[in-house]
């Protein structure tokens, strides 16, 4: 995967099949905000970069990181990186702030490199404003990372409480992708879910769009949300996850 700057590489280095990968190209296309999770090493912040290769060429993309990984094949991209206290313990720059200061650079889409803490709430308030995003978050399966991003933005405060959060967590991200590191060393897509922004005592409902069986990722039972923003980037749902012509 360290070759892959756009969706279609992905295919070739076989992380993924050919219908997984057309569908999440048009997620992002349309608009669809989408969560890459996994364990170390398991290639996240390169799949988000080849999914950055489906975003539309006009617009306008800000990414906030502790660290420059991200290289987006995109036009108009704004790059913003943590900074480290002075040795006087002054100077900080957060990533919460960053996240906080790219609301504020007109963006079209917000991408975070890794959400790890208390950025995560701020993230979730981005994303519930309308504007589109992306990030990476370590989580053994698809389920554990939705868990975890309703648990990190309680980090944020003390009036930070779950019954914000969950219902928040469950309108803002729309599909989870989750990638393993395999015994072979290969790194593949084990599952992508859907969330359709559906809360039942407590628990996000989700859907199993597809899911590994054996060595292959096939087709799951469950339909993907918002087909409405699908249609109006141009897309067909029915057509996308069926891979008919």
């Amino acid at each position: 995967m360290a070759r892959a700057s756009k969706v279609s590489d992905l295919v070739a280095l076989g992380s993924l099949p050919q219908l997984a990968a057309d569908f999440l190209a048009a997620a992002v296309a349309s608009g669809l905000n989408v969560l890459v999770a996994g364990a170390t090493q398991s290639g996240k912040t390169t799949f988000l970069n080849a999914l950055a290769g489906s975003i539309p060429p006009r617009e306008r993309v800000i990414t906030c990181e502790e660290v420059f990984e991200l290289k987006l094949p995109v036009r108009d991209v704004v790059g913003l990186q943590c900074r480290q206290p002075s040795l006087e313990g002054t100077g900080e720059i957060p990533l919460r702030r960053l996240v906080k200061e790219a609301l504020r650079m007109r963006p079209d889409r917000i991408i975070v490199g890794e959400v790890r803490e208390a950025e995560s709430l701020d993230m979730l308030v981005a994303l519930n404003a309308g504007i589109p995003g992306m990030c990476t978050l370590h989580a053994n399966s698809a389920r554990d990372a939705i868990v975890k991003m309703c648990t990190l933005p309680l980090l944020a405060g003390e009036n930070v409480s779950d019954r914000f959060v969950v219902p928040t967590v469950a309108s803002a991200i729309d599909i989870v992708v989750h990638l393993e590191l395999d015994a072979k060393g290969r790194r593949r897509v084990t599952e992508i879910v859907g969330i359709s922004g559906r809360v039942e005592g407590g628990v996000i409902e989700t859907s199993d769009l597809f899911r590994r069986v054996g060595d292959q990722l096939v087709r799951g039972p469950g339909y993907p949300p918002h087909e409405e923003r699908f249609a109006r980037a141009g897309f067909d749902v029915a057509v996308l996850m069926e891979g008919r012509p």
